[in-house]
């Protein structure tokens, strides 16, 4: 499992990452030390599980957990913290286990048994909701070529012909990038008016020094630029807070 690790003492985020490492097959990597850091930090990162404190500066470790499960496939969500007191209220935020501190490394690996278990639940769920297998399709030298549309990691527009890139190499196609957004609205997202982007491939979007915003992503070595224009709008598309 890619653990976050979100709490507002160094100490205690310290001793939850060296119990997360001792018990293996899990990775951290991450931390955050506040509610806002821990959203910026989920959709930086992606991880599977998080795990949380309750009591932080500003925004708390249950109003995180209400911003996490807006997304389209939530991380699951363990608390871990001093005070037994809110446990109701992290349930029914669909928490899946709520740790007392001091951790015993016993009972944070039952904890994570169970967020594994969570994490398959919720993958198994998204992929049925997208069984229905789309196709783009393109005729070279005679022979049809066919990618499934939820391969594509991004699609560019130059000239009068639009190419799609996946891991597997490109495939030149004729449709309009307006018409593929159309088409596939629920699959792809527009970040520059000559590009399209597979949105479950995104990893991340980051800002340079110039306050240009790049996106990334998985499994495609180099970031595509987002339009100033487009920023807000893509952000909101993929529930950046």
């Amino acid at each position: 499992m890619r653990v976050l690790i979100v709490d507002d003492e160094p100490l205690a985020r310290r001793r939850l990452c060296c119990l997360v490492r001792e018990l293996g097959g899990h990775e951290v990597i991450g931390e955050a030390a506040d509610g806002d850091s821990a959203l910026a930090e989920t959709n930086r990162l992606m991880p599977e599980v998080v795990l949380i404190d309750v009591r932080m500066p500003a925004r708390d470790g249950l109003n995180v957990c209400e911003q996490l499960q807006r997304l389209a496939v939530p991380p699951v969500v363990v608390f871990v913290t001093a005070f037994a007191n809110h446990a109701v209220a992290a349930f029914d935020r669909d928490a899946v286990d709520y740790l007392l501190k001091p951790v015993r490394r016993e009972r944070l690996a039952e904890a994570l048994v169970r967020a594994e278990r969570r994490w398959l639940t919720r993958q198994g769920a998204a992929l049925a909701a997208t069984t229905e297998v789309r196709y783009l399709s393109s005729t070279l030298r005679g022979a049809l070529r066919r990618v499934p549309i939820a391969d594509v990691r991004y699609l560019q527009a130059d000239n009068k012909y639009v190419t799609a890139h996946w891991p597997g190499g490109e495939l030149l196609i004729e449709q309009s990038l307006k018409a593929l957004e159309g088409e596939y609205a629920d699959l792809l997202l527009r970040i520059h008016r000559h590009t399209l982007v597979g949105m479950r491939h995104v990893s991340s979007v980051t800002r340079d020094d110039e306050g240009n915003s790049w996106l990334h992503l998985r499994d495609m070595p180099a970031p595509l630029p987002v339009s100033r224009r487009l920023v807000a709008e893509v952000r909101r598309r993929l529930r950046i807070v």
